[in-house]
């Protein structure tokens, strides 16, 4: 108990004299001295009013002036670069519990000046009453603390009015010390609790950073997309090129030269369209309505680079397929590409059926190849199948992929409307994400 009661002496003291209290005071003091300008105004205006004034009328002109000050602050604190300044200088000096929730851009709207106005106000206000307290009862609790002449006179001077004034002049001083330092402490931790509610963005400024934040993340995971498929279908090819033409280099020489060629020409492309993706994340092309790549009408270079690796691909291209949407183009085709790439990668040199036909006004993809024996799955595997999901589904189209019925199968079904028709999503695995379904767990099912 007496562990607990001490802890709570340390806090309170912590929060009276700490660093936190005395950038507080200062983060105060500074409200004072922008109070001082607005306070001298309303006393020339006042006292021009009526110059002749008895001593209490004087005492009153001070909090009239105090008053009348407010409200002008108030009038000049609509300028958006007022929150600027003062959020700048709550994070730094008010310590409030929540410095991120601060703003400290310009108000650009009237509800974001008004709340600054307000904060502006009441950090005015309170930076007055605490500086007065700090410029004029410090030095007079001085003075009574050290016994001067004037204490020894303001001491009888309340005796004589209240018998049995208990207060010495030292424990008198020690007395308006304390009220300062509290007063100090509240003010400023009035402040702090106060500073995210008024200098805080307003919902408008929420609702309009998350859509940017929102922009932004749509942005990284199209590049993501890209990156994966593009170079990601790039180094599965080389890899199992380069194992290949290792295997048979002193047995089959021209085989090995084929591969090698395969290699130079895979990684050549790669490279081209490395450059693309990052010229995108550069912003070099900024305007374009999504990063150029290779279309529908490239499919027959992608399918013989795969046929070096193995892959044999019996294809059923519909005509046309040249004159469809660039996007649609572009999105199809990486689409297939990811396709044959995850043939690679998990059945290996397995034959595989690929369809792409045009009806009812939509683009139809069918991959297919048998599952084979077990391979072992990747870390951090399942991003090719949902990248197809997703780009199926900014298309407003939709995708589904796993086994087939009697297990033999593996069958990547994508659709992709050609107008705009809006087309249904399905599950991944019973969840309904976007527009895509990948059902079942086969043997490539971390595709």
């Amino acid at each position: 108990m007496n562990t607990e009661g001490g802890g709570r002496i340390r806090r309170g003291a912590g929060a009276l004299f700490g660093r936190r209290a005395r950038l507080r005071w200062v983060h105060l003091v500074l409200g004072g001295a922008l109070l001082m300008p607005y306070w001298l105004l309303s006393q020339v205006i006042l006292g021009g009013l009526n110059a002749e004034q008895s001593h209490l009328r004087q005492l009153l002109l001070q909090f009239v002036s105090l008053g009348v000050s407010l409200p002008m602050a108030a009038v000049t604190a609509l300028l958006p670069t007022v929150r600027t300044l003062e959020g700048a200088a709550a994070k730094a000096l008010c310590a409030p519990e929540r410095p991120e929730e601060i703003a400290t851009g310009p108000a650009r709207s009237w509800a974001a000046r008004r709340r600054a106005a307000a904060w502006y106000v009441l950090h005015l206000f309170l930076g007055g009453v605490v500086s007065g307290m700090t410029l004029a009862g410090a030095p007079f609790s001085v003075v009574l603390i050290f016994d001067f002449d004037g204490a020894m006179d303001l001491t009888r001077f309340w005796e004589n009015r209240f018998p049995g004034w208990m207060f010495t002049g030292p424990a008198l001083g020690l007395v308006v010390l304390t009220l300062i330092v509290c007063a100090n402490a509240g003010c400023g931790a009035l402040l702090a609790r106060w500073a995210p509610v008024l200098l805080g963005p307003t919902p408008e400024e929420r609702l309009a950073a998350a859509e940017h934040r929102a922009a932004v993340l749509a942005q990284r995971n199209r590049l993501a997309r890209e990156l994966h498929d593009s170079v990601g279908h790039a180094l599965s090819a080389v890899s199992i090129q380069a194992s290949a033409a290792a295997r048979v280099l002193r047995s089959d020489p021209d085989f090995a030269a084929e591969a090698l060629a395969a290699i130079e020409e895979t990684a050549r492309a790669a490279v081209a369209e490395l450059d693309t993706v990052l010229g995108l994340l550069r912003e070099e092309n900024a305007g374009t309505e999504g990063p150029a790549g290779p279309t529908l009408a490239g499919l027959d270079d992608l399918l013989r680079q795969l046929a070096h690796t193995g892959v044999r691909v019996d294809a059923d291209l519909a005509p046309g397929l040249g004159r469809l949407p660039a996007a649609v183009s572009r999105e199809a085709y990486r689409i297939v590409q990811e396709g044959l790439t995850n043939v690679l990668r998990h059945a290996g040199p397995a034959p595989a059926g690929l369809r792409v036909a045009l009806a009812d006004g939509r683009l139809e993809i069918e991959l297919t190849n048998p599952l084979g024996p077990a391979r072992p799955s990747r870390p951090g595997g399942g991003r090719g199948l949902r990248g197809i999901g997703e780009r199926a589904a900014a298309l407003r189209g939709g995708s589904e992929a796993g086994p087939t019925e009697d297990g033999t199968t593996w069958r990547l079904a994508v659709w992709l409307p050609l107008g705009g028709a809006r087309v249904s999503g399905a599950r991944v695995n019973g969840t309904r994400v976007g527009g895509t379904r990948v059902g079942g767990t086969g043997v490539v099912g971390t595709r």
